[in-house]
C-alpha cells in the first residue's frame, strides 16, 4: 500500500488550512454561495437537498484498517453514524455541517486521506480493479500505474479547469472489473507480440445523457510513455472540448463529433512534441512506486478445498456465500473475500460506523490490515487464508455483512436519488430496497444466477443504469415517478449500452416489471447461461412481450 511522502503530507495539510479560511469567509458573509461554490467543489464538498455532502477519495479503492477506523469515527462525530461507498470507490458523508469541514479534513490528513479533486472539472479519483495485485488472471498490478497517475494529476496546473469532470480507470486483467470502456480514459494492460506489458488506450467512454462506449485510439503503449500520452489526450480535450454547453462538454462528445481517427491524429501529433520530454517515466521512479505494491511474503498454506467443501455441505448459508462472494487468489491456499453492502436494512453502498469498525478489525485479523472498495459499492478483503473463510463468514454474518449475493439480483448499484440529490428526478434507494425485499430468499437469488441491476434517479446516470444487464432510470412525469428499463448493458470486457424496452412503469409497478423480466429470462435460458448471454441470444422481443403484451 502506498504511503504518503513529505510532499503528499504537506499538500493535504496546507489544503485543509486553506479551506478553513475559505469556510470562515463564507460563514462571515464575505463570500456568497455562488462565490464559495467553486472553492468547496475543489475540496469535494457539495450542497445537496438537505445538507452538505463530502466526498472523500479512496485512491484506486485501497484502504488500510487504520483509515477505515477513521472513516467510522468521522461517521459518528460529523455525520449520522454511517457512510456511503460510491461507484468511484470513494466514500460520501451526506449530513455534514459546513463549519466542521476543516476539522474533518485535518483528521483525514492524519491518516493519509483527503477530498481534493473528488469533484469539480478536473481529473477525479483514479479507479481500478478491486482485486489488483492478488487476482489470478492479472498481467500486472494496476495500482502502480494508478498511483503514478494520481501524483501526476493532483493539482496539475494545466488540467485544473477542464471543460468538464474527467475520469480515468485502469485494469491489469483481461477480465475487466474496472469498467474501463465507460470512462473518459480507460487503460487496459495487455502484452504485445513480444510479450511485453503495455496499455491499450481507450478514450471517450461515459454515461449520462449521451452514453458512449469508449474507442481504442492506441492498441499498445509502452508504460514509460504513459504520462506523456495522457497529457497529450488531456491537452487536445482541454483545447477542443466544448465550454459553451455543460451537457456537451465531456470528451466523449468531442470524440464522437470529430471521429475516432481524427481524435487519434490530434493526440498523436500532440504526443510527438512531448513524448521524449521530462514526462517520460524513468525506470527508477516506476520501481520506487512499485516497491509500495510489492507482493506479500505469504506464509505457505495448503489448499483447503476439501475442508471448505465439507463446511459448505454442513452449512448451506456458508456454501452460498462461498460460491457467490469468494474469488480465486493468485497465491495457493488464499482467497479473495467480498463483503456485500447490499442488505435489506440499508441503501446499497451504505455502511454504519459500527460495521466499518468490524471491517477494520476483520481486515487486521484475516487480511493483513487491507480493505478494498469496488465500483459496485461493496468491500473486499483481498488476502484471506482459505482455512479461515468459515470463521470470517461467521463474524461477517453476525454483523449484517454476510449477504451471499455478489453479482446476483440483489447486488444492486443505486445512486442516492431524490432522497438526497438535488439533481434527481426520482428516488433510487426505495426501488433498490423493494427489489431486494422481493428477492430476499437466497435459494431464489442463486437459482436466477448472475445478473446486474443498476438504478439511477436521473439521466446523469450515477447509478450506471446504461451498463446494467437490467438498467432502471427514474423519470418525473407530471410530478409522478416513473421508471424506464433497459436490457443488455454491460461494463465488462464485452461492454455494451442497454436497449430501452419501451414505455416506463409507475413506481408501484417497477418491481413487478423486474420480476417479469427475470421470470422470462429463467424460462428462456439455456443450460449455464447467465442473463446477458440469454438476452444476446434471444433479443428484446420476448421481454417486451412479457412486459407489454406485444413487441
Amino acid at each position: 500500500m502506498y504511503q504518503y511522502d513529505e510532499f503528499d503530507s504537506r499538500l493535504v495539510k496546507e489544503r485543509a488550512e486553506q479551506f478553513r479560511r475559505q469556510v470562515q469567509r463564507r460563514l462571515n458573509g464575505e463570500l456568497t454561495e455562488d462565490q464559495f461554490k467553486p472553492l468547496r467543489l475543489m475540496n469535494g464538498l457539495y450542497l445537496q437537498l438537505h445538507a452538505y455532502m463530502l466526498r472523500v477519495n479512496v485512491p484506486y479503492g485501497v484502504l488500510s484498517s487504520r483509515q477505515m477506523r477513521k472513516l467510522a469515527d468521522i461517521a459518528r462525530r460529523y455525520d449520522r453514524g454511517y457512510g456511503h461507498f460510491t461507484t468511484r470507490q470513494n466514500i460520501q458523508y451526506n449530513w455534514i455541517q459546513l463549519e466542521q469541514v476543516p476539522d474533518l479534513l485535518n483528521e483525514l490528513a492524519d491518516v493519509e486521506m483527503h477530498a481534493i479533486q473528488s469533484s469539480g472539472n478536473c481529473i477525479r479519483n483514479v479507479t481500478s480493479d478491486q482485486y489488483a495485485g492478488v487476482a489470478a488472471d492479472e498481467i500486472e498490478d494496476p495500482r502502480i500505474w494508478c498511483e503514478i497517475i494520481r501524483q501526476w494529476s493532483t493539482l496539475h496546473p494545466e488540467f485544473s479547469y477542464l471543460p468538464r469532470k474527467f475520469k480515468i480507470a485502469v485494469t491489469g486483467s483481461p477480465n475487466d472489473r474496472a469498467a474501463v470502456q465507460v470512462h473518459d480514459i480507460g487503460l487496459r494492460m495487455h502484452r504485445n507480440a513480444a510479450g511485453e506489458p503495455g496499455f491499450e488506450v481507450i478514450v471517450g467512454g461515459g454515461q449520462g445523457r449521451t452514453p458512449h462506449i469508449g474507442k481504442t485510439i492506441r492498441e499498445w503503449l509502452e508504460p514509460e510513455h504513459l504520462l506523456s500520452y495522457l497529457e497529450a489526450i488531456l491537452r487536445v480535450y482541454n483545447l477542443d472540448g466544448r465550454r459553451d454547453n455543460m451537457f456537451k462538454a465531456r470528451i466523449k462528445i468531442l470524440v464522437h463529433q470529430i471521429g475516432t481517427d481524427k481524435f487519434r491524429q490530434l493526440v498523436e501529433a500532440e504526443w510527438a512534441a512531448i513524448r521524449d520530454s521530462e514526462l517520460q517515466l524513468p525506470q527508477a521512479e516506476i520501481d520506487r512506486i512499485a516497491a509500495h505494491f510489492a507482493p506479500r511474503d505469504y506464509p505457505q498454506r495448503n489448499d483447503a478445498g476439501d475442508l471448505l467443501a465439507e463446511q459448505a455441505s454442513q452449512n448451506a448459508a456458508f456454501g452460498a456465500w462461498l460460491k457467490a462472494n469468494v474469488a480465486e487468489h493468485k497465491t495457493p491456499g488464499y482467497a479473495i473475500a467480498n463483503i456485500s453492502l447490499k442488505s435489506l436494512t440499508a441503501p446499497p453502498g451504505d455502511i454504519t460506523a459500527e460495521q466499518m469498525d468490524v471491517a477494520a478489525d476483520l481486515a487486521d485479523e484475516y487480511s493483513y490490515g487491507e480493505i478494498r472498495v469496488n465500483h459496485r459499492q461493496n468491500l473486499v478483503l483481498p488476502d484471506v487464508a482459505q482455512e479461515q473463510l468459515f470463521e470470517l463468514w461467521e463474524k461477517l454474518a453476525a454483523n449484517g455483512l454476510g449477504t451471499a449475493n455478489i453479482g446476483h439480483v440483489s447486488d444492486i448499484i443505486a445512486c442516492p436519488g431524490l432522497d438526497y440529490c438535488s439533481l434527481a428526478n426520482a428516488r433510487s434507494i426505495p426501488i433498490a430496497q423493494e427489489i431486494n425485499a422481493r428477492f430476499q430468499e437466497m435459494d431464489r437469488v442463486h437459482e436466477i444466477g448472475k445478473v446486474s441491476i443498476n438504478v439511477s434517479g436521473c439521466m446523469n446516470a450515477c447509478g450506471h443504469h446504461h451498463v446494467g444487464n437490467i438498467g432502471i432510470l427514474g423519470v418525473d412525469k407530471k410530478g409522478k415517478e416513473f421508471y424506464q428499463f433497459t436490457l443488455g448493458g454491460s461494463s465488462g470486457r464485452d461492454a455494451a449500452l442497454g436497449e430501452r424496452t419501451g414505455r416506463g412503469f409507475p413506481a408501484a409497478e417497477a418491481v413487478d416489471a423486474v420480476e417479469n423480466i427475470l421470470n422470462t429470462y429463467v424460462e428462456l435460458r439455456a443450460a449455464d447461461e447467465d442473463f446477458l448471454e440469454t438476452y444476446r441470444r434471444v433479443g428484446m422481443q420476448p421481454f417486451q412481450e412479457a412486459l407489454y403484451g406485444t413487441a
